[in-house]
């Protein structure tokens, strides 16, 4: 065997001996490096993570998610001077995790992951930290979640248009989709809540899970009723009648056969009740005439209801309803309905609709403080007795509690009516002469419930 033959062969034996090596060297370096992460003993896992992540960045998507959760705590506890460059780091473990475990790696949650970085340590322009938001939002929309991080995505968009770097319209469009997003999150946080709060009612113990399941879904509601009224604050006036009118009159001619523009426009107006001007009444008209909808059936019952055609009115957003596929706005119509019941003195009928609605958008708190202001109003109609009368308001009573934990932006609202209801029912001495604590008391009336007397 020649001596070249003899040299090629060496060449191989060595070559895989420093491949298998190397190969050694990098699971012994990440087994060391995340048994420390794993105990978040960061000092002593973050020379082995790093060599890790640079000599072996293919070997596990672990290190990029110790390495984040490293850099992290590292970031919590830096003076200011340091944070920029921890924030850097980060932002490239994160880029250099999209490039190696794509598959691993969700473009909406890294990409808003990372605007919120560059915003919450003002890092970089408005413009590039709402480029990071926006291509989470328009390319993985179901993985860029998070309250704070909606809302930061909006409040770019607004400071941009005020610097004359976007348009008005932009706001409005990204408006319609946050607020619709915020209030699907709303109603899933509130259907757990309502679901488990309503086992525990009915005396069935909650097991450790669903008491965890029943404190987060009330943390998140909370989160996402701060961040739209954050969200309605920051458009502020900027969505008011004296803006859109002469907005939308200015765009009418070139956009009236355009139906995504006009259902937009309509639904503004709507919602900031402009329906008074005439611009709206033409929309509608369009509208209807372009693609009769549940919308345009239900913009012609605000007209109708307006010229005080209610039977008219009542028939178009029943049409509505049942045209409608969003649980949202479907809900919206209901509620209206509901009110304008209500307004009559029909109180079931009234009822029936808020239930309607908040079978649809069970976070629609707003509904229980109207059933419970009916029910206390009808107190002194629906009971037999002076004692059964006054039992009403506790009824009352639970209504509005049920208002405030399903819809936060009214705890307080809806703690003080309830206290006001509770004042008016029987006291403990009346109770007490009744012989009545712990009894189920029927009311009568249109209420058709029954009522649960307090323990002494």
């Amino acid at each position: 065997m020649n001596t070249k033959v003899l040299l090629a062969i060496a060449g191989l034996v060595l070559g895989t001996s420093t491949m298998k090596a190397q190969a050694t060297d990098c699971a012994t370096l990440a087994s060391i490096a995340y048994e420390h992460a794993k105990v978040k003993n960061y000092a002593a896992a973050e020379e082995p993570l790093m060599k890790v992540r640079k000599e072996c960045p293919t070997y596990s998507v672990a290190t990029y998610q110790f390495g984040a959760k490293l850099l992290k705590a590292k970031l919590k506890k830096a003076p200011a001077g340091e944070k920029t460059a921890i924030v850097n780091d980060l932002i490239a473990l994160m880029k250099e995790r999209m490039q190696y475990f794509p598959a691993k790696t969700k473009v909406g949650a890294f990409h808003s992951d990372m605007g919120q970085l560059m915003y919450d340590n003002k890092m970089g322009t408005k413009e590039a930290q709402y480029a990071e938001f926006h291509k989470a939002y328009t390319e993985d929309n179901a993985n860029f979640k998070g309250a704070k991080k909606i809302y930061t995505y909006f409040s770019l968009l607004v400071d941009l248009q005020d610097a004359g770097k976007k348009d008005l319209q932009e706001v409005f469009d990204l408006y319609d989709e946050v607020i619709n997003k915020i209030e699907k999150e709303e109603s899933e946080k509130a259907k757990v809540i309502a679901e488990l709060e309503a086992k525990k009612e009915s005396g069935v113990a909650l097991s450790r899970k669903e008491a965890r399941s029943l404190k987060n879904a009330g943390i998140n509601l909370t989160a996402y009723s701060k961040v739209k009224a954050g969200v309605n604050q920051k458009l502020g006036a900027r969505a008011d009648c004296d803006n859109l009118i002469p907005l939308y009159n200015g765009q009418f001619e070139a956009k009236k056969s355009d139906t995504k523009w006009l259902k937009s426009a309509a639904a503004r107006m709507s919602g900031k009740e402009c329906t008074d001007d005439p611009l709206f009444f033409k929309m509608v008209e369009a509208l209807h005439k372009a693609e009769p909808s549940a919308k345009t059936a239900y913009y012609l019952g605000i007209l109708a209801e307006k010229d005080k055609k209610s039977s008219v009115a009542l028939k178009y957003f029943n049409q509505a309803a049942d045209l409608e596929t969003n649980a949202s706005d479907k809900a919206k119509v209901y509620f209206r309905i509901g009110e304008s019941f209500k307004k009559k003195g029909s109180y079931g009928q009234a009822r029936s609709y808020y239930r309607k609605a908040l079978k649809e958008k069970p976070s629609l708190g707003t509904a229980y403080l109207r059933i419970a202001s009916m029910v206390a109003s009808s107190a002194n109609n629906c009971g037999d007795t002076v004692f059964n009368k006054r039992a009403v308001y506790w009824l009352a009573a639970n209504y509005a509690d049920r208002a405030g934990r399903l819809d936060p932006s009214l705890k307080t609202t809806a703690r003080k009516t309830a206290a006001n209801y509770r004042a008016k029912a029987p006291s403990k001495t009346d109770i007490f002469n009744e012989a009545a604590a712990g009894k189920s008391i029927s009311i009568g009336c249109w209420i058709g419930e029954s009522v649960k007397v307090p323990n002494l």
